[in-house]
């Protein structure tokens, strides 16, 4: 029988950070009882070494929360665990609950649903007129351009249409600036923004780094692009940036189903992305498919690590950088299920390479349990049937566990 556990064990209240700024913390959130969750192991693993940069993002953001001024950008960037959004709207709407002033904007999107057999975040519905090709950067030729989203959709008809519609009832996500990242091959082009019954044109093209501006929007939750191609030209959409003028903290989440390390190096465009976000703090879930390659290797897999940290770091030096360990998992070989080791590998090089970069580590695979906790985490309808995914009930808890440890540090 489950009851309900209080985390009261650490730090629950009023704190004093070792920057000297004081402010009211947030109430951990409430969690259900399992018994064999390691909920002492729900804490983050702050390195030692190259502390200054760790310091340097904890004042910001405690800054911003005391002051209400300023802005927290955070990129949350993995694969599937991502792309279904559970994890991160969890973690989001947790943040900007515990800081009701201090909501920013909703920040990068993708309208995923548009393509066919493409899942979408919970928080937001994307409907779609026309067919929709799909590009995603687990494929291993592109045969669109991407960007930091990992994946495109295009055009395949004259005339198309994607709509994005806000489903979030606790969080109100209100937009005044929209900016379209995109392509055609007609340099003529000019996609139509519609909110409500107004049409709009961009008030600002940046062709060479594919971005429609559209500015002093009528504040709205919803809104449409409209597209109508000629000659055979098709337009292309990597991402759509959502922002308003609010200060405070924006959480963006970006994530490819099936995605490795290395996929996102072989995105053409990402580092021009990544000077869109600014981002404060880069939020890693990659390593769940790496770790299930037949050949995982670990030394290569900690240098495409250090190859996609080096790309942040180039935008912003102090970017402080946050890894998420893989979940216990089971590879399918036959019709039999065998416990995943590579898991062990993974969390290893993380913790390297906390210590290395001067980030933290949150201890997914600790927290479950460690080896063979995955199938508790099934039976107790916290997981999906292939020992890979969690249910959304599993990834609710997560990211409740993902928030407690950040706010406690």
């Amino acid at each position: 029988m489950r009851t309900r556990f209080y985390t009261f064990y650490r730090f629950s209240f009023i704190i004093c950070t070792s920057w000297n700024v004081c402010f009211a913390q947030p109430t951990p959130a409430q969690l259900d009882f399992y018994p064999f969750i390691n909920y002492i192991a729900d804490t983050l693993y702050i390195a030692q070494n190259n502390s200054s940069i760790s310091q340097s993002f904890f004042a910001k953001f405690d800054s911003v929360v005391t002051h209400k001024t300023g802005n927290i950008n955070i990129v949350h960037i993995g694969a599937s665990h991502v792309q279904a959004g559970t994890f991160p709207h969890t973690v989001r709407q947790l943040l900007l609950s515990s800081f009701p002033d201090l909501n920013a904007s909703r920040g990068l999107v993708f309208p995923y649903a548009a393509a066919p057999k493409c899942n979408n975040p919970a928080d937001y519905r994307t409907r779609s007129v026309g067919r929709f090709g799909l590009v995603r950067n687990v494929y291993q030729e592109h045969s669109k351009p991407l960007g930091i989203s990992g994946i495109a959709v295009y055009t395949l008809d004259s005339i198309s249409e994607i709509r994005i519609v806000f489903r979030d009832s606790i969080t109100n996500f209100l937009n005044t600036k929209i900016t379209l990242l995109g392509f055609s091959e007609d340099s003529t082009f000019l996609p139509i923004l519609k909110v409500d019954t107004v049409s709009l044109l961009p008030t600002t093209i940046l062709p060479e780094k594919r971005r429609f501006i559209y500015e002093n929007i009528c504040a709205t939750d919803s809104f449409a692009f409209y597209f109508i191609t000629i000659d055979s030209a098709d337009f292309t959409i990597t991402g759509i940036l959502l922002e308003n003028e609010n200060p405070g903290i924006t959480y963006h989440s970006i994530g490819v189903n099936g995605a490795s390390v290395d996929v996102f190096l072989r995105c053409e465009h990402f580092e021009e992305d990544i000077e869109l976000l600014s981002p404060d703090m880069v939020i890693f879930g990659l390593g769940i498919n790496d770790a299930s390659e037949a050949d995982y290797n670990p030394t290569l897999f900690k240098e495409n690590y250090l190859t996609l940290v080096n790309k942040f770091r180039k935008v912003n030096p102090d970017c402080f950088f946050l890894f998420i360990t893989n979940n216990d998992s089971y590879k399918k070989i036959g019709k039999k299920y065998y416990v995943n080791r590579n898991a062990l590998k993974v969390r290893k090089i993380m913790y390297e390479l906390a210590d290395e970069l001067g980030g933290a580590v949150f201890d997914q695979f600790e927290i479950m349990g460690g080896l063979q906790s995955m199938e508790k985490w099934r039976l107790a309808k916290l997981a999906q049937n292939d020992r890979v995914h969690f249910t959304k009930a599993g990834y609710e808890l997560m990211g409740k566990l993902f928030f407690n440890a950040l706010i406690r540090r």
